[in-house]
């Protein structure tokens, strides 16, 4: 996660240094007025980028971060085959979560908006990783 944070920051940072230098640069009306507007436009960029890229990037991380629990707790008991079936029992229930949110949805162990069918654009923002996938590496183990 100090990975991710600085990542985000050195984008946010780069966001405001080019929308810094229009608002302070130098105001003479030659050159640097077309690398004023250049310096505008990339600062505008990176300003609506880096919070999807943050986001995106902490998504990724969490859903690794789910993997690697999940090989913690085969190390820890020795039995994946049992952390696999209780895994099969969370994927049998297919009712969705009322009191889940977005906000919450990454504190749970499965994904609390079952039956909800998503496309691959929104797997990108998904906090946990398919169950079945999840099932299919502990089998391997």
């Amino acid at each position: 996660m100090a990975i991710v944070s600085v990542l985000v920051g050195f984008i946010a940072l780069l966001s405001n240094m080019f929308t810094n230098s229009l608002i302070f640069g130098n105001r003479d009306r030659d050159e640097k007025n077309n690398l004023q507007a250049i310096f505008l436009i990339i600062g505008i960029i990176l300003a609506i980028l880096s919070p999807i890229a943050a986001t995106l990037i902490q998504l990724a991380v969490s859903r690794k971060r789910e993997f690697l629990a999940d090989a913690s707790g085969a190390l820890l008991t020795k039995y994946p085959d049992g952390l696999a079936m209780a895994l099969e029992k969370l994927a049998k229930d297919n009712k969705s979560l009322k009191t889940a949110t977005n906000a919450t949805a990454h504190l749970f162990i499965t994904n609390p908006f079952k039956g909800k069918d998503l496309s691959g654009l929104a797997n990108l923002f998904q906090t946990h990783p398919p169950i079945e996938e999840r099932i299919k590496i502990l089998r391997s183990m």
